[in-house]
């Protein structure tokens, strides 16, 4: 899998350049857009077709009917594209990819695997009821295969990923000058739904990546299943499980009991999922792109070669994580994520620390697994174009202890009634001075306070302020 995510590419400052190959003059990359990946394509990828992979040129004996074969793959796979509604990614490609490369590795679940998953998230659920005021929040558990995860996630990775590979698939056609566009004709649509491919195939590996580590479906901080269904991946937990020495048993309530508080606290503050997706969205529209230098390059592509076009595309014109606007994007994320794992974290604890006996050590690999990025980091990382990182987890986790001790469960658990009232990245500094804040007083006190301290137009007013009403 490639370790650019979407066309981002290292700046040419950063590259090392006495480290890369020397192609003949006129011969593209050898894999351009990764079609040598996906199914259906021979290995090696299509021997003497212009920008694909193979030899540049028709070896002696070549079978010129295969070519044709090839040919009509390669134009089914296009057509399949087109009719699967375009856009920047294709989607159908990264699934069939992902399964693809998961099922030498996969098995289907047992009955016995069904019913640990399910057995073990109702002891959680049972635990959890006296450690916080919100009520269970799933109406479902699963066990997920690998493959089945891939399906279930789908929907949100469509979400995360559409924003960034849409401003990266169109930003180099819309620096191309007037005549280069009018020249290409109807080539730039074909070049983007092989665009769409070659992000799908990214996508589609970064997935089975993915599929093959993940423990639940809140593991990277995000609920990427569908709402109110709590599910837990038992092949994978009895992977992670080997190196821990505990037992499996211990292990699995423990994760169910990790996915159980997910589901509560995301079912019942309905603004939490939006405003973490909205976060990652806010992030990826606002890629700065390079415009000189991408006008530069653009001269100088053949519209007619998309090898061309991919190796502009690892150049460094796209340079995330610039504007202003992104840093206080990922702020915002990363503070949200901590705040999120923080109380999972203090709830389970809570919860399961007197009833399991490795209740401690687990906490503190799943902390340190969740804080460095897990098996989750690099892998989003490069299909979405960002890390999704809750850097200050313990201060998080602190901040909620102490407002349980101070407050009780109800008066902590009431701090998630409005965003407005959620510690902020400061207050992750100093979890104790937030605590202590005399001005903090009665969660909803302060929040009818707030809002009567707006005027009626404010557009950050809280919607459910009675005055509105």
């Amino acid at each position: 899998m490639s370790d650019t995510p979407f066309g981002f590419g290292p700046a040419d400052r950063d590259r090392d350049k006495d480290k890369e190959p020397e192609r003949p003059s006129g011969e593209g990359p050898a894999d351009p857009f990764g079609l040598g990946n996906l199914p259906g394509m021979p290995e090696g990828g299509i021997p003497g077709f212009p920008g694909m992979p193979g030899m540049p040129g028709m070896p002696a004996g070549f079978d010129v009917s295969q070519l044709g074969q090839m040919l009509t793959q390669l134009g089914q796979m296009l057509s399949q594209s087109q009719s699967a509604g375009g856009g920047p990614v294709n989607y159908d490609l990264a699934a069939q990819m992902a399964r693809q490369r998961l099922a030498a590795t996969t098995s289907s679940l047992t009955g016995a695997q069904r019913a640990a998953v399910s057995d073990a998230v109702k002891l959680a659920e049972l635990w959890l009821d006296p450690a916080t005021d919100f009520p269970a929040g799933a109406t479902e558990v699963k066990a997920w295969s690998a493959s089945e995860w891939v399906d279930a996630s789908l929907p949100t990775w469509k979400r995360l990923c559409d924003p960034v590979a849409q401003r990266v698939s169109g930003a180099w056609v819309d620096a191309m000058p007037e005549e280069a566009r009018a020249a290409a004709g109807p080539m730039l649509a074909m070049l983007g739904q092989m665009g769409g491919l070659a992000f799908g195939s990214q996508l589609g590996n970064g997935l089975a990546q993915l599929a093959a580590e993940v423990l639940t479906s809140t593991d990277i901080g995000i609920p990427v299943g569908p709402d109110r269904v709590a599910a837990l991946m038992p092949e994978n937990v009895e992977k992670f499980t080997k190196d821990l020495g505990r037992p499996a048993s211990e292990v699995m309530i423990f994760l169910a009991a990790r996915e159980a508080a997910h589901q509560r606290l995301f079912a019942h503050v309905p603004w939490l999922k939006e405003r973490l997706i909205g976060a990652v969205e806010a992030y990826a529209s606002g890629i700065k792109v390079d415009s000189s230098r991408i006008e530069e390059l653009a001269r100088g592509i053949d519209p007619s070669n998309p090898a061309a076009i991919e190796e502009a595309m690892q150049t460094g014109m796209f340079e995330p994580e610039t504007t202003p606007e992104q840093k206080a994007a990922l702020a915002r994320l990363e503070t949200m994520l901590a705040l999120i794992e923080g109380w999972v974290d203090a709830v389970v604890a809570e919860a399961v620390g007197e009833r399991l006996p490795g209740a401690e050590a687990l906490r503190e690999t799943l902390r340190r697994r969740r804080a460095s990025g897990g098996p989750a980091e690099q892998t989003f990382a490069t299909v979405v174009g960002l890390e999704l990182r809750p850097r200050r987890l313990r201060a998080a986790a602190e901040l909620w202890r102490l407002l349980g001790e101070q407050r009780g469960i109800a008066g902590r658990d009431a701090i998630w009634a409005h965003p407005d009232l959620i510690p902020s990245a400061d207050d992750l500094e100093d979890p104790a001075a937030f605590v202590s804040r005399a001005e903090l007083g009665d969660p909803i006190a302060e929040l009818e306070k707030l809002a009567g301290e707006k005027p009626a137009d404010d557009p950050e007013r809280p919607k459910d302020d009675p005055q509105e009403s």
